[in-house]
């Protein structure tokens, strides 16, 4: 008996109900199925009076899910997307991703068009499109205090955010840099088109091996943008600050204070996207943010007196 998983955000009714809806039609279908939220990837947040949350990564895959799931759906926004590609990562899962949303711009599909979605998935007609994923870790000395999986980007700042900190920066066997700003962004390619975008950084298209590191608001017109190979590891260490705040995936993280570190790699395990078509990265940049549309203005030729 195939297997397949549903994954939904059970904080929205609209999914909740699909959620049902599908687990009715794939079980007909003569599939085995499992249901869970995606709380279960939401990140949880350590603070200073119990700086420790540790889960390891591997911890968050729902129960009954497996390397044998043939495929699992995720019912959701954006935010579900990111949460689910934690919980299914270290498996290998491929993930179907339909938009009950706003925006949606990591999702493949609509809820008009489930029906047709999923009969292409059980019948195997799609390709499989993998996503770089970063292991995100804060440790003080060998001890490892928190860490989580990310696939959009880490950011690390002082609260409040408008107040500008120091950060020394090691990126692979490189010199270590000094830069002042309110924050740092390191991002993955799927992340360029989130917060690194807004602060100013490139789109990187996806499939290319590379991260980057962003400044928020720096103080020189030195501080740009950086992009370097994804093989390079990260650390950052806090300068003469009390304590900073990360946070992964806009969703959860911890105090950094001046004796912990900040570790940052390229995952072992990816994202795993089911595409119903040919993936079209610039179509998708066009339809969500207006990327390279046409100016109404434009001129036209005009012949000269």
């Amino acid at each position: 008996m195939p297997k397949a998983g549903i994954i939904y955000n059970d904080l929205k009714p609209i999914a909740s109900r699909v959620a049902i809806e599908l687990e009715e039609k794939l079980t007909a279908a003569g599939w085995h199925v499992c249901v869970t939220s995606s709380i279960g990837g939401i990140l949880g947040y350590a603070n200073p009076e119990s700086p420790v949350c540790h889960t390891p990564v591997d911890g968050l895959i729902p129960p009954g899910f497996d390397s044998d799931m043939k495929f699992a759906v995720v019912l959701g926004g954006d935010g579900t997307v990111l949460a689910a590609s934690r919980q299914v990562a270290p498996l290998g899962i491929p993930l179907l991703t339909v938009n009950t949303g706003h925006m949606g711009f990591l999702t493949e599909t609509y809820l008009s068009q489930l029906s047709q979605a999923i009969e292409q998935a059980m019948a195997g007609e799609y390709e499989i499109e993998e996503r770089a994923m970063l292991t995100v870790k804060v440790l003080r000395g060998e001890s490892v205090l928190w860490e989580a999986l990310c696939l959009n980007e880490m950011v690390l700042h002082r609260e409040p955010l408008t107040c500008m900190c120091h950060f020394e920066i090691a990126i692979g066997r490189h010199a270590p840099v000094d830069i002042a700003a309110d924050g740092i962004i390191v991002s993955t390619p799927t992340g360029s088109t989130a917060y690194s975008l807004s602060a100013g950084g490139p789109v990187v298209t996806p499939g290319i091996p590379a991260l980057q590191l962003v400044p928020i608001c720096p103080h020189s017109l030195a501080s740009r943008a950086l992009v370097f190979p994804d093989t390079e590891t990260v650390n950052i260490y806090p300068v003469n600050i009390p304590r900073l705040v990360m946070v992964v995936d806009g969703n959860g993280g911890c105090y950094v204070f001046s004796e912990d570190r900040v570790y940052l790699e390229r995952s072992q395990y990816s994202v795993r996207f089911i595409r119903l078509q040919p993936p079209e990265f610039f179509r998708i940049l066009r339809e969500k943010l207006g990327w390279g549309l046409p100016h109404i203005a434009k001129p036209t030729s005009v012949e000269l007196p």
